[in-house]
């Protein structure tokens, strides 16, 4: 039997809530988290979660759904494992207390972009990320788990390149360590990235900034994803991609449908499709809007069917099953993270990643709908079962042995504080749904511009954001062509040359 050690997880969502579950059997494990435990990007997922649970499925199937929005870049040995493994981790999420919707007697699906079958379970009509959080918070509140709460993860602790474990910063301002045998970054994506995002405030990108600046490597950082239909107002509200797959459809200013002309698929393209659809369209239009129409499903449906959108839409003064209502892409997700094998493992000893800080290689260049939540729990539930056995304390890390793009993260020689707002409009103007060389480079002269500015925590959060931009931004310059979530105005071809992911690491002094 393995000795007791001690587990630190950074992360409240799924991928944070199994693996300390799951840990906790064996070993001792403290869940940092910097909001209240129930506060995560899981709570927010609307669509559902999507496995092969059914007799007119296939996991087959699934895999090459998700290979062919993969655009070419997916892992296939990663793809294979969640689609397999996804509707085993799906009846153990029943067993900890989750409840699926059900129609007739039998598990309800839903049907989205890009996939070939309705295989999409959802809780709560639209509340599958609620109603799983809630669960776990659950059982995590009533398993032998040390939960600090409020409790900002600064850095990674180091010994040589051995992680021993993690500086914080409490609600009291005050900084401490905790010493751990291993860390499980599971701190999710990073939306607040960009001025327009369907993430909560919370997503700061903390856990991949860490991992940068203790020497892990990323990628697939230019790869970020954009929910085509956010609600366009000040307070953006996501409108899940279930309510397309329903049937409502997509028109521009005038009333008119619009993407029949852009893809075959319509409506139920992939995301960036349809996102960037949405975008040329409201540059025809002068800025405004697109409008999703979801009239013909009728008030009870939609009442029915999607509760939490429902409700969300009146708050803000539309009656969305009598007039279709304003929508505009926004940041969703991120593809790319700290890359990991296929149990978590990063390119530190004694560090792990999953969830969407993570980059497993399921997403390849473009996340297909609903498999964000099936990640997170097979590869938490892969990574909880490799520190069980003890493994993971035996097994050397790896890396990916390829060229690595090395970014300077010395900002001595700049001169301006960064201002978060300025932040944001920066990378959703040239970074966004469609970029340009030109207006890259500009960026990244911008950013090498500012520097961080104060220790609180939303300074702190503003930092890391500042990092991860500059690695974004060049991700994108560097990749030269169009693939999936990244588009290039001025390589709007795919190119076989760059059918891979592209790594990136912290540049490192050498002593002369």
């Amino acid at each position: 039997m393995t000795p007791r050690k001690h587990i630190i997880v950074i992360g409240s969502g799924i991928a944070g809530l199994i693996a300390a579950l799951e840990i906790s059997r064996e070993h001792e494990v403290t869940l940092v988290t910097k909001s209240e435990l129930s506060e995560s990007n899981t709570r927010w997922a609307q669509g559902g979660i999507a496995a092969a649970m059914f007799p007119d499925d296939s996991v087959a199937e699934h895999v090459a759904d998700t290979l062919r929005a993969g655009a070419g870049l997916c892992d296939a040995a990663a793809v294979e494992i969640l689609c397999s493994e996804g509707p085993a981790r799906i009846r153990d999420l029943i067993g900890l207390g989750v409840t699926f919707d059900q129609r007739d007697g039998d598990l309800a699906r839903g049907l989205e972009a890009a996939h070939s079958r309705a295989r999409v379970l959802h809780a709560g009509g639209d509340a599958t990320g609620l109603s799983i959080e809630t669960a776990l918070v659950r059982a995590v509140r009533h398993a032998n788990i040390r939960v600090l709460e409020h409790t900002f993860a600064c850095d990674l602790l180091l010994e040589g390149e051995q992680v021993t474990g993690l500086e914080v910063l409490d609600a009291a301002n005050s900084r401490y360590e905790i010493e751990a045998d291993a860390v499980i970054l599971a701190s999710g994506g990073a939306g607040q990235l960009y001025l327009h995002t369907t993430n909560p405030s919370v997503a700061t990108g903390d856990g991949v900034a860490m991992a940068l600046r203790a020497g892990a490597q990323l990628a697939d950082m230019e790869f970020y994803q954009f929910h085509p239909t956010a609600l366009a107002t000040l307070d953006t509200f996501l409108i899940s991609e279930a309510v397309r797959g329903d049937g409502a459809i997509l028109l521009d200013a005038h009333g008119r449908r619009f993407m029949q002309s852009v893809h075959p698929d319509a409506e139920l393209a992939p995301r960036d499709v349809v996102a960037r659809g949405i975008a040329r369209q409201m540059a025809l239009q002068d800025g405004q809007p697109v409008l999703l129409d979801a009239t013909a499903m009728g008030a009870e449906f939609l009442a029915t069917r999607f509760p939490t959108i429902d409700a969300a839409c009146r708050a803000r003064g539309f009656d969305w099953s009598a007039q279709p209502v304003p929508v505009t892409p926004a940041a969703h997700y991120w593809m790319g993270g700290v890359r990991t094998d296929i149990w978590g493992r990063t390119s530190i000893p004694g560090l792990f990643a999953v969830g969407e800080v993570a980059c497993t290689g399921v997403h390849g260049a473009n996340r297909l709908a609903s498999n964000s939540l099936l990640e997170s729990l097979v590869f938490a539930w892969r990574c909880a079962a490799l520190v069980v056995s003890g493994e993971a304390f035996e097994k050397t890390p790896f890396a990916w042995q390829q060229e690595e793009y090395l970014i300077d993260q010395d900002t001595a020689a700049a001169t301006m504080p960064v201002d978060r707002r300025e932040l944001q409009t920066l990378m959703w103007n040239a970074a966004g749904i469609e970029r340009t060389a030109e207006a890259l480079q500009s960026a990244a002269n911008q950013l090498s511009h500012w520097r961080p500015d104060g220790d609180t925590v939303e300074a702190l959060e503003t930092a890391n954001l500042l990092s991860l931009a500059r690695v974004l931004v060049a991700g994108a310059l560097a990749r030269k062509e169009s693939r999936g979530a990244h588009f290039r105005d001025d390589y709007p071809e795919t190119s076989a040359t760059f059918q891979h992911s592209l790594l990136f690491a912290k540049a490192v002094e050498v002593p002369c």
